[in-house]
């Protein structure tokens, strides 16, 4: 037989024995105390996944925060002026939520990601009357006769029309359109020639912000301005096509700041009133409402019968305003060309306003002349 050596090294956790034979050397670990229980692992790793408590309470002012404009938009909507700013940004103010849902989630708070949930919910709710208004171009306006326009907010302290020269010069609208266009922009763009094609024009000149200018291929009648608060708000005119007469109301409300949010209401609800009275068939709206479809003075008049072709032509997402901004892109759409029955946008799109805050649109409008007719400004 073989010489036996032990040895024992004794710890908190185990003690190690070391028996040698002739031949062998066996190592032995053996656990001394309670075992630990697989269930108690798994705990602490969770605990280790927990969301942090701080954490959790700055998201639950998140949500609570973003969840309160969503209650005033149903109660109040647009009652106030902070919030009625963030109904024009409804596409964008409620994405903090959706980064809650997902943090509070995976950090196992199930009861805030429910209540961020909830407040993107409303999100969905709000937005989904624009997002659902695309459908394609109605089948008669494929032969119907169109016009080429371009709207431009200009913005009154612009230096310099030539961009707005070349661009006319290249898309060659037949009827341009354009807010904030002060004596000044006109001259330039008169003395630029990019006007050759456009010798029918009407014009208010000022040199604040509420300056308009129209040009037309076809001659205007008919043209008048609608003020409002001691400034002009529409221009109301008869484009003479050669297919018949067209009404084209161009606007300009006054942006909802918290010294104009009075009057900005006041605007809308006057344009709602006037386009109520008038009828919204046959008729072309355009200009820069400075409203969108999270305002309820912009949701008044398509409810009264209006289109918004950006809508309509799936391009909901077609921001307008401002590209001025370092960085972010523009972030809500306030310039619209709308349309009522008998008209219908076939084409749509948002060009870079050179020297301006707005983005541009470019619009070909069909005219269905059996519904239009009858139609007056």
């Amino acid at each position: 037989m073989g010489t036996v050596s032990g040895e024992f090294v004794t710890g908190t956790l185990s003690k190690r024995a070391k028996v040698r034979t002739d031949s062998l050397v066996i190592h032995c670990l053996v656990q001394v105390g309670p075992p630990i229980q697989p269930s108690t692992a798994k705990s602490a790793q969770a605990r280790g996944r927990r969301l942090p408590d701080a954490i959790a309470i700055a998201l639950w002012i998140v949500v609570f925060a973003l969840a309160l404009v969503a209650i005033m938009r149903l109660v109040a909507w647009d009652d106030f002026e902070p919030f009625a700013i963030l109904n024009c940004l409804t596409a964008f103010v409620y994405l903090p939520a959706w980064i809650v849902v997902v943090v509070a989630g995976l950090g196992r708070k199930l009861l805030l990601a429910g209540a961020a949930l909830v407040v993107v919910a409303a999100q969905l709710v709000f937005l989904a009357p624009e997002l659902s208004a695309a459908r394609p171009a109605p089948s008669w306006a494929a032969h119907a006769p169109t016009l080429r326009l371009v709207d431009a907010n200009v913005y009154n302290e612009n230096p310099s029309m030539a961009g707005y020269a070349r661009e006319i010069s290249t898309i060659g609208p037949e009827l341009l359109t354009m807010e904030e266009a002060n004596p000044n922009d006109v001259a330039q763009l008169i003395s630029s020639g990019a006007l050759a094609g456009l010798p029918y024009r009407f014009e208010v000149g000022r040199w604040d912000p509420f300056a308009f200018f129209v040009a037309s291929r076809y001659p205007l009648s008919g043209t008048r301005v609608v003020s409002l608060y001691r400034r002009p708000l529409i221009v109301q005119t008869t484009v003479e096509l050669p297919f018949g007469p067209q009404p084209v109301w161009i606007l300009h409300t006054i942006a909802p700041l918290s010294s104009s949010f009075v009057q900005w209401k006041g605007q809308l609800a006057l344009i709602g009133r006037l386009l109520r009275a008038r009828g919204p068939k046959g008729l072309l709206v355009v200009g820069d409402f400075n409203a969108t479809w999270g305002s309820r003075g912009f949701r008044a008049l398509l409810d009264a019968g209006l289109t918004d072709a950006a809508a309509v032509r799936g391009q909901a997402f077609e921001m307008t305003w401002s590209q001025d901004m370092w960085i972010l892109p523009p972030l809500v759409r306030i310039d619209h060309v709308l349309t009522g029955p008998g008209l219908a946008v076939t084409r749509i799109a948002s060009d870079s306003g050179p020297g301006s805050d707005h983005r541009d649109l470019i619009a070909t409008v069909a005219f269905d002349r059996s519904a239009a007719k009858g139609a007056s400004s």
